[in-house]
Formats: C-alpha cells, structure tokens, sequence
C-alpha cells in the first residue's frame, strides 16, 4: 500500500552531505537557486540556519554522520517519507589527510576509509531502491584527482577515492537499466576548506621528511588561494547531469586536468613498453 507524500517538492529532490561548506555547500546552492529541494545534511545542522532561511522550504537542514549506518537508513527513509522520492544523491562529505604510508596509523586509515568509501556505499544502497522503483535518478560521487592517481603524502586520502572509484564504475553499468545516472567528480585544488581545518595529519618520521615534510606545508598554506573555484565547480556538475549522456568522470580544474592527462600519457606509455610481457604470460 502506497502513502502519500507528507510534504510538496519544487523541482528535483536532492540530498547532500557535508553541505556545511566547500563543494557540498556550492553544489546545494546552485540546486536551490535552479529551483530545486535540497535536504542538506552536515554533522551540525546549525551551520545550515541560513541556508534554510534564505529558502524557506527548499533548503533542509538535516543532522547527519555519513560513518553512522543506523542514521544514513534514517535520513534516507525520512526523506522518503517526506517527498516520495529522492532525485539525486549527492556524496560529498571528506576531509583530506597528510601522511607517508608507514606513518599513517590503523585508525586514521580506517577513519578515512568510513568516511570517504563505506559511507557513501551505505548511502548508495539506502537510496537505490527508491531510485529504482521511480525507474530515475542520479548519484554524484566527489572523489579527486586523486582517484586517478597519487603521489607521497597522500597515499591513504587517494586509496579511499581509489576504492570509490572503483565502486561506482561497477554501479554505474549496473544501475544504468534502471534509468540512473552515476557521475564521478574529480577536482583538484579548490578553495574549500579542505586545505585548512579540513584536513589531519599523520605523525611525522624523519624518513620521509624529503618526500612528505614539503607538502605537510605547502598544503595548508595553500588554503585560501587554490585555483578552483567551488561555485564554478557546481555550475559543472549540473550541467554534465543535464547532459544527454552523462559522463561517468568529470574532473574540474586546470591543475587537475594537467595531472591526470600526464598520469594518462604515462600509463599509456608503460603499457606499451610492457604489453609483450603482458601476452607472453598465457599457455602456449
């Protein structure tokens, strides 16, 4: 038996995490100002009070910690409840890590991993059964050029867009039947607030003070003049959504651009230097 929905949507139904600032909050402004429903989730939902009063109705707030299984069934029942449906899912909420791979700690490993893999997966799979009886929808996975590539310091950050990527390729072609699109959205350095109090870092080693202590301060010092621009960034994801085919990988920024075309020429390169070994390893 089917039940009315407890409240009216004007346009899409969006649900966002980590809207209290950087992408996530671009990304529900420029939903809200195309008309649309966000229900804007952040561990402190205060933070979201003028969002909500700038449009009444429209914008949400809601308390939500992607690491809590229990609560992602919550909101996502709740936002059933109240809408019928929920257009687009949009996995945003992250914070970045500094640390050569030995000094990266189990907890912080496994901290990151919460938050940026098994949060997300949980989310996907709360909202997939509505999408798929509404034969429509779109989930939005914010990963990075580091879910392309890496290099020292942030091997653990980029192992969990690694990991996200890698699921959401799979979801993409399964959930394709069903009318839902899956976008991957790979920026590189923008002014978010990542590079600030956005981020941890592991305890240093003095082994690796030559490869990691470099960007351990280049990158909070960096915060306040990165080259992307977040409203921009947002802008771009709604219109590779509105797209005719909408690409499974999106990256943003000029710097990202540069770092995964080089990444892409030199895998291509060793590719081709090793194919012959690659062959020559099947039963004759």
């Amino acid at each position: 038996m089917s039940t009315e929905p407890a409240r009216t949507a004007d346009g899409r139904v969006w649900l966002v995490t980590g809207t209290s600032s950087g992408f996530g909050r671009a990304i529900a402004e420029a939903a809200l100002a195309a008309g649309d429903t966000v229900i804007a989730t952040a561990r402190r939902p205060e933070a979201l009070d003028d969002l909500a009063a700038a449009y009444p109705g429209r914008a949400v707030p809601v308390a939500l910690d992607v690491t809590d299984p229990a609560r992602v069934n919550a909101v996502v029942a709740e936002a059933v409840l109240w809408y019928g449906r929920i257009d687009v899912l949009v996995n945003n909420a992250g914070r970045g890590h500094i640390g050569a791979v030995e000094e990266t700690t189990d907890a912080e490993l496994r901290s990151l991993m919460d938050l940026h893999f098994f949060g997300p997966a949980n989310l996907v799979r709360a909202v997939l059964p509505h999408m798929r009886a509404n034969g429509s929808g779109a989930i939005v996975q914010l990963s990075s050029m580091g879910g392309r590539m890496s290099f020292p310091g942030v091997g653990a950050y980029s192992a969990t867009k690694h990991a996200l990527e890698g699921l959401s390729s799979a979801l993409a072609a399964e959930v394709r039947p069903h009318g839902i699109d899956v976008l991957v959205v790979e920026p590189g350095a923008f002014r978010t607030g990542l590079n600030g109090a956005g981020h941890s870092q592991s305890a240093p080693i003095d082994a690796y003070e030559a490869t990691v202590g470099p960007f351990r301060t280049a990158f909070p010092d960096s915060d306040g003049t990165q080259p992307g621009d977040p409203a921009k960034a947002a802008a771009a994801i709604l219109d590779a959504l509105a797209a005719e085919t909408v690409p499974l990988r999106l990256v943003l920024g000029g710097d990202a651009a540069d770092a995964i075309g080089a990444e892409l020429k030199a895998q291509q390169a060793e590719f081709t230097e090793w194919e012959a070994v690659a062959r020559a390893t099947d039963f004759d």
